[in-house]
């Protein structure tokens, strides 16, 4: 079930029926993936699979984590505008494809993106009333361990992404929501609470038009 404002049938307010977007972003290593899997776990999203050159991890599914491609496949979407965002890190490309999330919105679905910062930014320009929130490590000797722990990259693959989390970190008051990913439950818990609170604010409801006016009689 949506989250949302609780009101009977004699409400004066209805919500909007529109789709909400969400944006989860920050430094590679610092749980994103399994944050996003909880919250679909606990919210009502539809998540849009992004696309990349990379190779698949441990335990990734294609289709379900990420749609992986070829770089001359990427490349030939990215020419047809086939992308909402796109962006290239640490070597590999990754992009959102445009036609799935635009379709998701218009029948009214909230959606959830998983994608680099870079990325993030173009979303927010695309749409401005985007929700983005910004996943942050405890510090960035935790996210070190968790990129070695990882164990699914060179060392020096993992200084490059350190470098570029200290230069991502930068951006955070960028972005309208920031969550520490110290404990997964706790960050799952606040993503929850991000996704009621976006459906309570004022804007996502409208007066009824079947209401009677302020001073009319009853």
């Amino acid at each position: 079930m949506r989250a949302g404002c609780s009101a009977d049938a004699a409400s004066p307010i209805e919500a909007v029926r529109e789709g909400l977007l969400f944006v989860i972003t920050g430094a590679s290593g610092v749980g994103k993936g399994t944050l996003r899997s909880r919250l679909l776990q606990r919210a009502d999203l539809f998540y849009s699979v992004s696309w990349t050159t990379r190779e698949p991890r441990p335990g990734e599914r294609d289709g379900t984590d990420y749609r992986f491609v070829d770089r001359a496949q990427f490349l030939g979407e990215l020419r047809s505008q086939g992308f909402l965002e796109h962006a290239e890190f640490v070597g590999h490309l990754y992009g959102t494809p445009r036609a799935p999330v635009a379709a998701a919105l218009a029948q009214g679905r909230d959606v959830l993106l998983e994608i680099e910062v870079q990325g993030a930014a173009q979303v927010a320009a695309h749409f401005p009333q985007a929700v983005l929130i910004f996943i942050l490590p405890p510090n960035l000797e935790e996210l070190r361990r968790r990129l070695i722990r990882r164990g699914t990259e060179a060392s020096e693959r993992i200084e490059q992404r350190l470098a570029r989390a200290a230069e991502e970190l930068r951006s955070f008051a960028d972005f309208h929501y920031l969550v520490i990913n110290d404990q997964v439950e706790r960050a799952a818990d606040d993503l929850v609470a991000i996704v009621r609170a976006e459906h309570l604010r004022s804007r996502r409801y409208q007066p009824k038009t079947s209401a009677p006016a302020p001073n009319s009689p009853l």
